[in-house]
C-alpha cells in the first residue's frame, strides 16, 4: 500500500543552502529526505511548493511525498517534529491522492520581505530582516508598487539565466506597510507584502530591492514603472538579501483530492 502524505512545514532557512537538495550542502529538502529515510528506510525525494533559496524562510511550504509504509498522516507529523532540527518543523499533514504535486497545485502564494530602519540595530529579529541604516519612505514605495498589481512581463524582475520560457506572473496584492504591533518597537521594521500566482527566480527580492532605491530616495516613483516596461534585468534594482524574504502563504488548488478529511496538526 502506497500513501502521499502531503505536509506544511515551517523554518527559518538561515542555516540552509535553499529548499532544493544540492550535492555537498546542506538543504531542507536533503534534511527533510534525511528524516524522512530515519522513519521508513525509504530513499524518498520530497517534493517542494517553492523553492526558497539560500537563507530564505518559510511558514508555510507544502510539500508531498510518497511512502509504502501504512503510517498515517498523523504518525508522520509526530515522527518527523523528533527527528527534524529545531529550525524545521512540521505544522500538519494530510493524506492526498496518489501522485498530488504541491508544485502544480499552488495556485497563489504570498510573501513578506521584512526591513528593519529604525535608528537602532535589530538583536532578536537580526537573521530575519534585511537592516538598512536610514528611514524610508513607505508611502513612495507604495505610490511605486501599485504598477506592478495585475498581469506583467516581469522579466526586469528575474535574475538570469532563466530556463523559464514565460516571464509573465500576475500579482494580487502588494503592500508596504508599517505594523503597528511588534517584537522591537512600533514602526521599527517596513513589511513589503505580495500575493501572486507564481514568482520568477528571485523576483520577489528584486521587486524588495527596486522599492527600497525608491524609498531611500535614490530613485523617483516613475522609474519602476519604466524597468517593469524594459524587461531587461539591468533596468530593475538589486536583489535584496534572503534573510528578510520569507514565504507566508501557499494556496493550493480546490480540486486537489484528500484521502482523508481531516487535518493532522502537531501544533
Amino acid at each position: 500500500m502506497t500513501r502521499t502524505i502531503c505536509l506544511r512545514l515551517a523554518y527559518e532557512g538561515t542555516r540552509y543552502s535553499g529548499w532544493q537538495m544540492q550535492p555537498g550542502r546542506m538543504t531542507v529538502q536533503g534534511t527533510l529526505a534525511a528524516a524522512i529515510t530515519a522513519i521508513s528506510g525509504e530513499e524518498i525525494m520530497p517534493r517542494g511548493s517553492s523553492r526558497t533559496d539560500a537563507g530564505v524562510h518559510a511558514l508555510d511550504q507544502v510539500v508531498c511525498f510518497s511512502s509504502e509504509k501504512d503510517l498515517s498522516a498523523a504518525v508522520w507529523v509526530r515522527a518527523l517534529n523528533a527527528k527534524l532540527p529545531p529550525d524545521i518543523t512540521v505544522l500538519s499533514g494530510r493524506e492526498a491522492a496518489p501522485g498530488s504535486d504541491p508544485t502544480r497545485a499552488a495556485v497563489k502564494k504570498r510573501y513578506r520581505y521584512r526591513i528593519h530602519d529604525a535608528p537602532w540595530r535589530p538583536v532578536f529579529a537580526r537573521h530575519l530582516v534585511w537592516r538598512w541604516k536610514s528611514r524610508l519612505d513607505a508611502a513612495a514605495m507604495q505610490a511605486a508598487a501599485d504598477v506592478l498589481v495585475g498581469e506583467h512581463d516581469f522579466t526586469s524582475f528575474e535574475t538570469t539565466p532563466s530556463q523559464r520560457l514565460s516571464k509573465v506572473r500576475t500579482i494580487h496584492r502588494l503592500e508596504v506597510c508599517r505594523p503597528p504591533l511588534h517584537d522591537d518597537a512600533p514602526g521599527a521594521e517596513l513589511w513589503i507584502e505580495v500575493e501572486g500566482n507564481g514568482f520568477l527566480y528571485n523576483m520577489v527580492r528584486i521587486i524588495a530591492g527596486s522599492l527600497v532605491m525608491i524609498g531611500s530616495g535614490r530613485r523617483t516613483r516613475d522609474w519602476l514603472a519604466a524597468a517593469l516596461a524594459a524587461q531587461s534585468r539591468p533596468a530593475a534594482g538589486p536583489t535584496a538579501p534572503p534573510e528578510g524574504l520569507v514565504l507566508l502563504e501557499t494556496t493550493l488548488s480546490p480540486d486537489i483530492a484528500w484521502q482523508n478529511s481531516p487535518t493532522a496538526s502537531d501544533r
